[in-house]
């Protein structure tokens, strides 16, 4: 995760002791004390609060007051809520932190709709999705990371799993606030299924809200939602994921082919499985490596030059040096006959990625 200043410097202070924390942001305005500590808290409800990066980010901040170096002292268990809480009481006074720390669950939310729904685990998750409309469960996992998505589209039920498919890859753009609506609601089915509510008065049960349908939203190019579809796809058994794409080329072939051909991009190739990669390479002849290679990423040659016999890299070495402005036709289709070669493992059930 690329962190912002902002969520550095929460990360910072999440590193140090509260007084010292406290120190630090003595003076500073309350809505930035503030701002840091949703920060604080979001990082640390969604799991991105990483030791590592802590203490990286502690070394710079003292390199930076040219101080003696010296590794902030880890805790066995971090309890962000006593730290906030201390800190804050430090720097801007009771009352304004008793005020700051009830609005950080809401300001964290407002942070990230969905962020409850990421944090339930995946088998409880699929159960209140279940019931859920396959529209809602489309947009819940178009918004969750495709790792967690792919799995808990294998858990769901068929005829559920392939209804919520083929909206993820068909549906029409869905507005913003038809997005909050839906994380609102799921997020608070999670809520009710972890603590049962009464019975409601008089027998008269709580009206449900409809699923919000598909409203006017920012123009989003197809093929950047596809993509996130087809790395979803990937993800999933070979068996389970065709089966998938066959229910939506019934509907719409056009997208089950681009659904297809997305689940392997030029730029996956860095974590493309070192034995797929070689398998995809064999038989590509030096001119077309050369030529797929021109001004790519250089993690992506480095991968594939790791992939090739030295023999072979002396080679394309060498017709790397002939090339002096190719047309970017020719780049583009020495590109897509490597990518067709994976496709074709991919569609073999052969290709592998590294996580």
């Amino acid at each position: 995760m690329v962190l912002t200043g902002r969520q550095k410097a929460a990360m910072l202070l999440m590193s140090l002791d509260a007084p010292t924390a406290s120190e630090l942001i003595k003076g500073l305005d309350p809505e930035v004390v503030q701002a840091l500590a949703v920060e604080a808290a979001y990082l640390d409800a969604a799991g991105h609060r990483n030791n590592r990066q802590c203490s990286e980010l502690a070394m710079q901040f003292v390199s930076s007051l040219q101080k003696q170096k010296a590794k902030p002292q880890k805790k066995a268990e971090f309890e962000l809520n006593g730290f906030l809480r201390e800190m804050l009481k430090s720097s801007v006074g009771d009352q304004k932190a008793e005020q700051i720390q009830q609005q950080l669950t809401q300001l964290v939310q407002k942070r990230d709709p969905f962020l409850a729904i990421r944090q339930a685990e995946t088998k409880f998750l699929v159960s209140i999705l279940e019931k859920e409309h396959p529209q809602a469960i489309a947009v819940v996992l178009s918004e969750l990371s495709s790792k967690q998505s792919s799995a808990i589209l294998s858990l769901l039920s068929d005829s559920v799993r392939t209804n919520t498919v083929r909206r993820l890859v068909v549906s029409d753009a869905i507005a913003p606030q038809a997005k909050q609506r839906i994380a609102e609601m799921v997020s608070k089915h999670i809520e009710q299924a972890k603590a049962p509510a009464p019975a409601p008065v008089g027998g008269a049960a709580e009206a449900e809200a409809p699923v919000p349908a598909a409203a006017a939203a920012p123009k989003q190019e197809p093929t950047q939602s596809l993509r996130k579809v087809a790395v979803i796809m990937r993800n999933l058994a070979k068996e389970l994921r065709d089966g998938l794409l066959a229910a939506v080329r019934e509907k719409d072939s056009q997208s089950a082919q681009a659904v297809l051909d997305l689940m392997i991009i030029w730029e996956d190739i860095p974590i493309v499985a070192e034995r797929s990669l070689q398998n995809a390479l064999r038989g590509v002849d030096a001119k077309v490596l050369a030529l797929s290679l021109f001004k790519t990423d250089p993690a992506i040659a480095a991968k594939i030059k790791s992939c090739i016999s030295e023999r072979a890299v002396t080679a394309l070495d060498e017709e790397t040096s002939f090339l002096k402005a190719p047309k970017q036709e020719d780049i583009a289709q020495s590109r897509a006959k490597i990518l067709t070669a994976l496709r074709q493992l991919d569609e073999k059930g052969e290709l592998t990625f590294v996580e």
